[in-house]
């Protein structure tokens, strides 16, 4: 489906969340194909697939979404020859077990003018907007559903690894193809000003106190831990693998 002419609603959904959310999904950070920096200049923080499960919304439209997520950088197993390595990132921004890490290759080139906070890695303390995508990517043609997380600031380092907790407040809208890279970049740009503003609204606030984001609470998807998780996400019948937006 093409994106229909005409400009966009300024703010997505209702006063207060409404069924089915809010949405809490909790997995590692894990590697895609890089597309989300290389190509658009957006990063994005990829998690399981089967995060998809999640409340038995298995058949949850896909789409544009918007709400608040949670980093947990102690979470990051340490460097193994079976662990992706974060010197070759050029999608997610992490952080890492060693005392020096190295920076992130990661590209937000298309995001800059919107003056996100910068830091140097996640802090579990904090609680950063996010705008995410839920489906195929019809401008790639992706075969396999996946669950792509854009977060509303900048990081200097890859945390690949780290346990990020999510909870779903709303939809923005389905997903498009487009004719071109530059007119899907443009888009994003305003899913993210949408989302922003969207949660600036007070109902929508109250939930960054929630137990979810502080890795506590039920109801939600949840992966396995430490070596576990790093295993999972290795796996290609479980992961996405998918660095965009749509």
């Amino acid at each position: 489906m093409g994106r229909p002419d005409g400009p966009r609603d300024p703010i997505a959904g209702p006063d207060a969340p409404q069924p089915p959310f809010p949405l809490k999904l909790r997995g590692p950070v894990i590697k895609g194909f890089g597309r989300g920096s290389k190509e658009l200049g957006i990063p994005t923080a990829n998690i399981p697939l089967s995060g998809l499960s999640i409340g038995g919304n298995e058949d949850l439209d896909s789409g544009i979404y918007y709400g608040w997520c949670t980093l947990d950088p102690s979470t990051i197993p340490p460097p193994s020859s079976s662990s992706p390595s974060s010197s070759t990132s050029n999608t997610t921004r992490s952080d890492t077990t060693s005392t020096d890490p190295p920076p992130s290759t990661s590209s937000n080139h298309a995001v800059l003018d919107l003056n996100y906070p910068t830091d140097p890695a996640p802090s579990p303390q904090t609680i950063y907007p996010t705008v995410l995508s839920v489906g195929y990517n019809p401008y790639y043609k992706n075969s396999k559903r996946s669950i792509e997380i854009h977060i509303l600031h900048n990081f200097e380092r890859d945390f690949y690894g780290a346990t990020l907790s999510l909870v779903i407040l709303g939809f923005i809208r389905p997903e498009y193809d487009y004719v071109s890279l530059e007119a899907l970049v443009e888009d994003i740009r305003e899913d993210i000003r949408v989302a922003k503003r969207s949660l600036e609204r007070e109902k929508y606030l109250e939930w960054k106190g929630d137990e979810w984001l502080k890795g506590k609470g039920e109801g939600g998807e949840v992966m396995g831990n430490g070596d576990e998780r790093v295993e999972q996400a290795g796996q290609k019948d479980e992961v996405v693998k998918s660095e965009m937006m749509n």
